[in-house]
């Protein structure tokens, strides 16, 4: 029992501590936010975002909650960009980069190249003077004061501040568009509110030699074949005009 309650401690303190490194985060935001935003919002290419290790892992994830929130955007290793994948950058695309330290030598390798392009550089860092925030056209400091891995190691405050800063560029992202539940479903079709709102009953019905019909007053032995053959469970009863004059399923057969 009183381990439980140990385990119960150290979650806590993990949790409240990088709690407070979002708080530490959000006070922290400033004009550099906004011009990275507004780089964002206007920009005519594509959003790409590039990050090392756990900042890679953190890239994606914003990459991702950007492009179904209305961002064109993408992740690109920056190991990888360094042989060739730097081709899927292109003029006026805007680029965010990742790193804690702000010394990413993979990142570092291709800033050179991402400068000789036409393209806007945001970078995130816990440290303002380090090499990617002075090559940046823009930086966001990102610097929380104690990780919550208890050996100051592992990131882990470090890296939720980044996450939810990520979260914080694509919902201003979102309201700046006035982005829509309909916006939403386009990216989400095989989601349940893709479903709700783009499927139409057009999609899913079926009709011509797909539907199951007779004439009315069709005898009930040869009805009941057709029903059969088509495996619905129902038929349609139409007029000469093809008008729906009734419905009869399996149901109603059992039940005569």
């Amino acid at each position: 029992m009183a381990e439980n309650t140990l385990y119960l401690d150290w979650a806590r303190d993990v949790l409240n501590t990088e709690a407070e490194g979002l708080h530490e985060i959000a006070a922290a935001l400033d004009d550099n936010f906004v011009r990275a935003a507004e780089a964002l919002l206007h920009c005519k290419g594509r959003v790409v975002i590039a990050g090392m290790g756990k900042s890679g892992h953190i890239g994606r994830k914003m990459a991702a909650t950007m492009a179904s929130t209305g961002t064109p955007a993408f992740f690109v290793h920056p190991a990888e960009a360094a042989h060739g994948d730097l081709g899927m950058i292109v003029d006026h695309d805007v680029v965010v980069a990742i790193s804690n330290s702000g010394e990413s030598d993979e990142i570092a390798a291709i800033i050179p190249a991402l400068k000789r392009k036409n393209i806007t550089l945001i970078c995130i860092t816990a440290h303002p003077t380090s090499t990617m925030a002075r090559h940046a056209d823009i930086h966001i400091t990102a610097a929380v004061s104690k990780e919550a891995c208890p050996l100051g190691l592992a990131p882990t405050s470090s890296t939720t501040a980044v996450m939810a800063l990520g979260d914080a560029l694509a919902v201003v992202l979102l309201q700046a568009r006035a982005f829509t539940p309909d916006d939403f479903a386009l990216s989400h079709p095989a989601g349940s509110l893709g479903k709700r709102l783009l499927l139409r009953v057009a999609d899913i019905m079926h009709k011509d030699e797909a539907l199951p019909a007779v004439l009315l007053g069709t005898p009930l032995k040869e009805a009941i074949v057709r029903m059969s053959e088509k495996g619905l469970g129902m038929l349609a009863v139409t007029d000469a005009e093809g008008r729906l004059k009734g419905v009869f399923t399996d149901g109603d057969l059992r039940r005569l």
